[in-house]
């Protein structure tokens, strides 16, 4: 597999675009995964939820929000652990309910999606390889604090 680190096969703009497509797909989809409990941050959960208000609203803006600065490449650090933190704490949440946890979604069983940690798990990976490697140079935190250490 010589064409992986053939400099003629990725040029060295490659990792910066693969990681301006990665934050664009993982933002916009967190943001849309959090746009609707935006709409109702400290209640989104429901009643019998048991969880304070306060914490339904910061897992909310950790959704939504986060979601936004990630597909910026801005703030990208603090955003990450918030996403990062609430994704924790939805993927445990899932895995330890009350009901049997599914691990992974299964041909078939579209409503049981809800159930599965899968993912959570898949948003909380992505946020600590973005927390690891920075926004990419095609990034707002590019343009502010200039260049750091970044693929």
């Amino acid at each position: 597999m010589f064409w992986i680190s053939n400099p003629r096969f990725y040029p060295d703009g490659t990792p910066a675009v693969g990681l301006l497509f990665l934050r664009i797909c993982a933002g916009s989809a967190l943001a849309l995964h959090g746009v609707g409990k935006i709409k109702e941050p400290f209640n989104w959960m429901g009643p019998d939820a048991g969880v304070p208000g306060i914490l339904q609203a910061l897992a909310a803006l950790s959704e939504f929000g986060g979601g936004l600065a990630l597909l910026l490449g801005f703030l990208t650090p603090l955003a990450c652990l918030g996403i990062m933190s609430t994704m924790f704490v939805a993927a445990l949440a899932h895995l330890t309910n009350d009901a049997t946890p599914t691990y992974f979604v299964k041909p078939g069983d579209a409503p049981k999606t809800a159930d599965s940690y899968e993912s959570a798990a898949l948003y909380f990976t992505i946020a600590l390889a973005f927390f690891l490697t920075g926004p990419g140079v095609l990034s707002i935190d590019r343009f502010l604090f200039g260049r750091k250490k970044s693929l």
